[in-house]
């Protein structure tokens, strides 16, 4: 790493990683995790293929993005029965075992799979109704074609959202995470912004999404800038996504500006970003994709020269192959428990689209790639797939 990349390597790696995240998508619309690691091939993540499909949505690959909507509102539908059950269960005061909630990842058709994960994780299903909102707005698309799915999500998350469960990184599950408070704010006030739910329904989402904001920023800060959990004086890498792309606290605030400085301070080296202190995954190494949402919250904050350091320092951690990974061994928090991992799971995660994606992103806010307009096919099928509904009155 002697010299920071120029520009149109910049945007270059943008745009192949696009090609990358189109070329792996499952024709089912799911986002593969990565396509070769051991522990992840064959599944798709509701929280991290929202955050692809963001990515993407902001590239102009629209067609992308719709399809992994389409993706998750069919397994939501699929799982109607369970939702409803799950909300009898709590109305009674009666609630279900973390067991009996809904999957964190599932096969690309759809079902669960047939091994142990660490399942109960609510931040998915805020983070994918945050994203098509987002994507129908930015795209003029409409939202009917979701509208099942994001009711569902919403009602789930009425039913769980108050409950401890699995964070980003499928660890602590007793805890009540800032970040997936964050995911369910920004899914419920997204859905509640539409025509898309009953007016009983985007009450109640508003009105939760409100409570869970007061909650965060209460319990869920300290000495001004927001923690991992509540209750905790640690901070995450996760928190800056709730700066942006997701928007829950206003970039320009005390609150967003603390914890920038915060997880900069703690947690960045020379722009690589860990995950938190302690961290022993493969040696608790830096994450591409934390580095660029750092970048995006730097961005939020009027910051664009920090922003583009991270982005310089993501691109940095490219493979011959072009490929981005899930973390890198330059600056590692416990170099001890890198084998135990490998051994398990062999190598790290290489590529890993949730990295491609974050990387698109921040290299689209900050002007760095300029996206090409979106190719009138996908115009077309988006059309046919909606109906133009000034031929049909």
């Amino acid at each position: 790493m002697t010299s920071r990349p120029d520009d149109d390597s910049l945007a270059s790696l943008a745009a192949h990683s696009v090609e990358l995240i189109s070329a792996l998508q499952h024709p089912s619309g799911a986002y593969p995790a990565s396509p070769t690691f051991s522990a992840y091939t064959g599944y798709s993540w509701f929280r991290d293929g929202a955050f692809i499909a963001d990515g993407m949505s902001s590239a102009n690959a629209i067609d992308s993005a719709s399809r992994f909507f389409d993706w998750c509102a069919s397994i939501l539908i699929a799982r109607r029965g369970q939702i409803e059950t799950i909300e009898r269960a709590e109305a009674a005061g009666t609630p279900l075992d973390n067991s009996q909630m809904l999957a964190t990842r599932f096969t690309f058709d759809g079902a669960e799979g047939d091994d142990d994960w660490w399942d109960f994780q609510t931040d998915g299903y805020g983070t994918w109704v945050w994203a098509v909102v987002a994507h129908a707005q930015r795209h003029d698309l409409d939202l009917d074609r979701w509208r099942e799915g994001i009711e569902l999500s919403v009602r789930y998350l009425l039913a769980t959202w108050e409950r401890p469960c699995f964070d980003w990184w499928e660890e602590f599950e007793t805890e009540r995470h800032v970040s997936t408070l964050g995911c369910v704010i920004a899914g419920l006030s997204a859905a509640a912004s539409t025509d898309v739910l009953s007016v009983d329904v985007a009450t109640r989402a508003r009105d939760a999404a409100s409570a869970a904001r007061e909650l965060i920023e209460t319990d869920g800060v300290r000495d001004g800038h927001l923690v991992k959990w509540l209750g905790s004086d640690a901070v995450d890498g996760s928190l800056a996504a709730l700066i942006s792309p997701l928007a829950v606290v206003d970039g320009s605030r005390t609150l967003a500006r603390a914890t920038v400085a915060q997880i900069d301070h703690d947690l960045t080296v020379d722009g690589g970003v860990h995950r938190y202190l302690g961290d022993t995954f493969y040696g608790g190494g830096q994450w591409p994709l934390l580095s660029c949402m750092l970048g995006l919250a730097f961005a939020a904050g009027g910051n664009t020269a920090r922003a583009r350091s991270q982005l310089q320092w993501a691109a940095e951690t490219v493979t011959t192959d072009n490929f981005l990974p899930e973390q890198v061994d330059d600056d590692l928090l416990d170099p001890s428990r890198v084998a135990e991992w490998r051994e398990r799971w062999g190598s790290v995660a290489t590529p890993l689209l949730w990295s491609h994606a974050m990387y698109v992103r921040l290299a689209v806010e900050i002007g760095v790639y300029v996206p090409p307009a979106p190719p009138m096919a996908s115009l077309a099928t988006t059309e046919a797939r909606h109906g133009n509904e000034s031929e049909t009155d």
